[in-house]
C-alpha cells in the first residue's frame, strides 16, 4: 500500500488504494490531506469546488461505518453505494447545511438527460487512521451498467423515535483508471477543463455513456 504525506501532497497523483495522510499543523492540530490533495473544503461528506449549480468538481468521503447509512463500496463490481446527507429528522429532502442531496439530484438528473459533459468529476475517499487520513478510491460516474437509471438515485424513508424523513440513496460507478492526475483534477476544479488530459475511460463514459467499472475479483485462496 502507498502512503503520502505532507510534503508529497502538492504533487502526487491519485492512485488507488493509496492512503493520503493527514498532518500536524503548527498549532498542533491535524490538517486534512484532501485541502492540499485535491483543493477542497475542510469538512463534511460532500465536498466541492465550483458552484452548486455548476459544480467543477465533487469529492464524497465516507467512513463505511455507519450503521443506519450504510454506505458501501463493492471493489469486485466496482459499485459504490452512497446515502445523502440528510440523516436526521427535521428537515425536507433537500433542505441541507452542505446541500449534499441537492448535489445527488442535480448530477443524476444531468446523467439521466445525457448531459454527461456537465458533470464534474467525481472523487471516491473513503476515512482511516490515523488521524485525518483518506484512502482514495476511485473516480466515479453516476449509475452502474448492472442497473437501471429509475433504480440509481432513490429517495428512502426512515424513522429516528416517531418522525419520518427522507434521504437518497445513490449508486455509483467506480471507473477503471487505476491512475488519476493531479493536473487534470485540479484544471477540472478550477474551472479549466483539459479534454486531452482526461483519463480514458472518463472520456468514454462522457462521449458514448459506457462505464467500464474497475472489477477486482477476489483472490482465490489454496489451503
Amino acid at each position: 500500500m502507498s502512503i503520502y504525506t505532507e510534503q508529497e501532497l502538492k504533487t502526487v497523483d491519485l492512485i488507488i488504494d493509496a492512503l493520503y495522510r493527514g498532518y500536524k499543523t503548527e498549532k498542533g492540530g491535524t490538517a486534512d490531506p484532501l485541502v492540499q490533495l485535491v483543493g477542497v473544503s475542510r469538512q463534511g461528506g460532500f465536498r466541492y469546488r465550483g458552484s452548486l449549480s455548476r459544480p467543477t468538481l465533487l469529492v464524497l468521503t465516507s467512513n463505511l461505518a455507519e450503521t443506519d447509512w450504510p454506505d458501501e463500496l463493492d471493489p469486485t463490481t466496482g459499485r459504490f453505494v452512497y446515502y445523502g446527507d440528510n440523516r436526521h429528522p427535521g428537515r425536507l429532502l433537500h433542505d441541507t447545511p452542505r446541500f449534499g442531496n441537492q448535489l445527488l439530484k442535480h448530477i443524476f438528473d444531468l446523467a439521466h438527460g445525457g448531459r454527461r459533459s456537465e458533470i464534474p468529476p467525481i472523487l471516491i475517499f473513503t476515512s482511516e487512521s490515523p488521524g485525518r487520513s483518506f484512502r482514495f478510491r476511485g473516480l466515479a460516474v453516476p449509475g452502474h451498467p448492472a442497473m437501471p437509471a429509475t433504480d440509481d438515485l432513490v429517495a428512502i424513508w426512515k424513522t429516528d423515535g416517531d418522525e419520518r424523513f427522507q434521504n437518497y440513496r445513490a449508486v455509483f460507478t467506480i471507473l477503471d483508471e487505476p491512475v488519476i492526475g493531479r493536473d487534470w483534477v485540479h484544471a477540472e476544479g478550477a474551472g479549466n477543463p483539459q479534454p486531452s488530459c482526461a483519463p480514458d475511460a472518463w472520456q468514454a463514459w462522457v462521449n458514448g455513456g459506457v462505464a467500464k467499472p474497475l472489477l477486482a475479483p477476489k483472490t482465490n485462496l489454496v489451503r
